[in-house]
């Protein structure tokens, strides 16, 4: 943006019709509220339920700041008041989100119905520390010392409406499922399990109201419109973000390698298999054929097929006999979808010494070493 000539280094992401304004700041996002705003937010500066805060921030670390006896000050709440202080605030009516996420990268939705207005900042990525709850942990936290603050989808919501605080604390509820069902139609591996994860180990989140507003609500869930509008703001903000942040997309899931990384599966699985074949096998020309035929959207749909399978045996859903046989049913229709006249049948690679994930690559370069 530019003003009589010169840049200016805030710009605006956007401006509520209550007074709520949010601008860009370098390496923060800021946004200053009106007096009298309630605050609920899981930050360790002012955090829980708060009222008199006049700004709040999401802040980007730098590449050595990773963890919290590292940060400047010692500590992550001294560090946050001191970043309170350089954005020009007092740090005692101030609240903050940390985050390695790139504040370019920063996604605005916002949804109205009538007299209420729902706006959701969101930063994210989750490509270094996603996990599904329930997940293994990373660490134990004694005396305030913990691990890695890196990864992170950070959510600021901003509510035209007066929330009492027990109604803040359902928003934080209905924008956690809203969060997680996003993560799962893009099928955002763990970094710690097979499973599909559900957010980042470091996700952060503040909820913004206006207990001066005529608007009072005291129902943020599911069947509420204010539920609904929350989850469409924070669902429609969040995948926008982890697009722009590490190009987690539908169409960068559309890859049958991409698919297999939670099971922790790669090219070099396929080659291993391939090369304990008889015979020659180039490995440049195997990878090639390997990283065309990861695309191929029938590979795709059957390798997100058999994975759901795979899911569902360890969920407890399906016996794991019938997952492995219906699996085996799929595998060897495949050839004729694809119109390959496979000379030989691919039964033999069938075994109970494999996962249905790792049978599905000796299937896949059986295909690939039959292919026309």
């Amino acid at each position: 943006m530019t003003k009589n000539g010169k840049r200016e280094t805030k710009d605006v992401l956007c401006e509520t019709a209550g007074g709520d304004r949010v601008y860009c700041d370098g390496t923060s996002i800021v946004a200053v509220l009106p007096p009298g705003r309630a605050v609920l937010s899981t930050s360790w500066l002012n955090g829980g339920y708060c009222e008199g805060i006049r700004m709040v921030f999401n802040h980007q670390l730098s590449e050595p700041a990773c963890r919290s006896d590292t940060l400047e000050g010692g500590s992550i709440d001294a560090y946050l008041r001191l970043t309170a202080v350089r954005l020009g605030f007092d740090p005692d009516r101030s609240t903050g989100m940390l985050t390695k996420a790139d504040m370019c990268n920063a996604a605005v939705a916002t949804h109205t119905f009538r007299a209420l207005t729902v706006t959701a900042i969101v930063t994210g990525g989750i490509e270094v520390n996603g996990g599904r709850a329930g997940d293994p942990a990373s660490f134990y936290e004694e005396n305030g010392d913990f691990g890695d603050l890196g990864g992170t989808i950070n959510t600021l919501l901003l509510i035209s409406a007066s929330l009492p605080p027990e109604t803040m604390t359902r928003v934080v509820m209905t924008a956690a499922e809203a969060k997680a069902t996003v993560l799962q139609e893009l099928m955002a591996p763990s970094c710690y399990s097979t499973g599909i994860a559900t957010g980042s180990g470091t996700d952060m989140i503040t909820v913004v109201s206006d207990p001066s507003h005529p608007l009072c609500l005291t129902n943020a869930g599911k069947h509420a419109t204010l539920g609904e509008l929350i989850a469409r703001c924070v669902r429609e903000a969040t995948r926008n973000a982890l697009a722009r942040q590490t190009d987690l997309c539908p169409e960068s899931q559309q890859n049958m390698l991409v698919r297999l990384e939670r099971f922790g599966i790669g090219e070099e699985d396929f080659r291993e298999v391939a090369a304990a074949l008889p015979g020659e096998h180039n490995r440049e020309e195997f990878i090639a054929a390997l990283r065309e035929w990861a695309i191929n959207p029938v590979l795709v749909a059957a390798t997100a097929s058999l994975l759901h399978i795979a899911d569902e045996v360890a969920w407890g859903l399906l016996p794991a006999d019938a997952g492995r046989r219906a699996a085996h049913a799929m595998m060897t229709g495949i050839p004729a979808v694809l119109g390959m006249d496979v000379p030989a049948s691919p039964d033999a690679i069938f075994t109970s010494n494999y996962t249905i994930p790792e049978e599905w690559v000796r299937f896949v370069v059986f295909c690939i070493e039959n292919r026309a």
